[in-house]
């Protein structure tokens, strides 16, 4: 793979190409996700690892020691941003991506062939090039819905997709129904779930109490420990101890605030802001959206409690009157929403 990154040039642009670190790959997640800078950066992290190896020279001698693959684990509220992470996160590096669903492996009888046919939608994703869907990454959703609710009596159900999972997520050949066989070995796999009640099995997990450094080290130490999703703590949630050894890398994402969510609307490339003005510029007006109605998208979103998820919905909502009326009213030329109860201003 070429180590290079791409930059966010115009589209009708061949993007430059920048040498890929974590920094670089950092920033240019910063540059389309608001936040989440601790994900970030472990993502960031693991990537470069990963796909440094795949840098080597075809003639290079073979390393004498084998690098393993660390798969990571992605913990946080839906609409939080674990998706649009990896999905970023693959056209960056430009690899194949795929999402999966936990919950509909856990639904079906066939989970052998759903997993073959998310490897098929990998293989699909590059052009029908096994080669490279052998480098990419697939992301599973809602992985913590595979848990039992009592780990001592675990849910057949998940406990198999579980088992499942394991061969390809750790590497083995899988034959599809094409006649391919994809090798998951360099294939990355990023789960995601909100887990939620986590944090009351970590209140009541054992913390960790001493350890021998100097006093002015030994409580910042202790904190940074104890704030750890330890791997005792997935188990006893309800994740099995196989499943949680092959996600070595776990990451948290942080809820929403208000003015995060403002940010989403306003900062990103593809925000939404940016995405209703060039609707609009394409009926030949410009939309000018004053920044109370952010705070107001953003209130109002916060109390359906799925984090930016419902912030399209309420952007529909709010320009939908303005669209039914643009296309018959060529006089138009700008459109003025100074709050999201008033009617927006029509001007020639």
């Amino acid at each position: 793979m070429d180590p290079t990154i791409n930059s966010t040039a115009s589209a009708s642009t061949t993007p430059p190409k920048v040498k890929l670190t974590p920094g670089s790959i950092v920033r240019y997640l910063d540059q389309h996700v608001i936040g989440q800078d601790e994900a970030k950066r472990a993502l960031a992290v693991v990537v470069y690892q990963h796909y440094k190896k795949f840098a080597l020279p075809l003639d290079a001698v073979a390393p004498t020691i084998s690098l393993g693959k660390s798969n990571v684990l992605l913990i946080g509220p839906t609409g939080t941003g674990k998706t649009l992470l990896c999905d970023t996160l693959s056209r960056a590096i430009n690899v194949p991506f795929v999402t999966a669903d936990a919950t509909s492996l856990a639904q079906t009888k066939y989970v052998n062939e759903e997993i073959e046919a998310i490897l098929q939608r990998l293989v699909n994703k590059a052009d029908g090039s096994v080669a490279k869907a052998e480098r990419g990454i697939v992301f599973i959703d809602e992985i913590d819905k595979l848990k039992s609710a009592d780990p001592q009596s675990r849910a057949t159900s998940g406990e198999s997709v579980q088992h499942a999972l394991l061969k390809i997520m750790e590497g083995s050949l899988v034959k599809l129904n094409t006649g391919q066989a994809v090798d998951t070995a360099n294939i990355l796999f990023i789960c995601g779930g909100a887990f939620v009640g986590l944090e009351n099995v970590i209140a009541n997990s054992k913390a960790y109490g001493f350890i021998s450094l100097t006093d002015a080290d030994n409580q910042r130490v202790l904190d940074r420990l104890n704030s750890r999703i330890k791997p005792t703590d997935l188990i006893a949630y309800g994740l099995i101890p196989e499943f949680t050894g092959r996600l070595p890398v776990v990451a948290s994402l942080k809820p929403l605030s208000t003015a995060m969510l403002v940010k989403i609307m306003t900062e990103p490339r593809n925000c939404l802001y940016n995405q209703f003005r060039e609707v609009l510029k394409r009926e030949g007006a410009e939309l000018e959206i004053a920044p109370r109605v952010f705070d107001e998208i953003a209130s109002l979103a916060a109390e359906y409690k799925v984090g930016a998820r419902s912030l399209r919905g309420i952007f529909e909502e709010m320009i939908a009157p303005v669209l039914f009326v643009l296309p018959d009213r060529g006089d138009i030329k700008r459109v003025e929403i100074n709050s999201l109860f008033e009617e927006a201003k029509l001007l020639t």
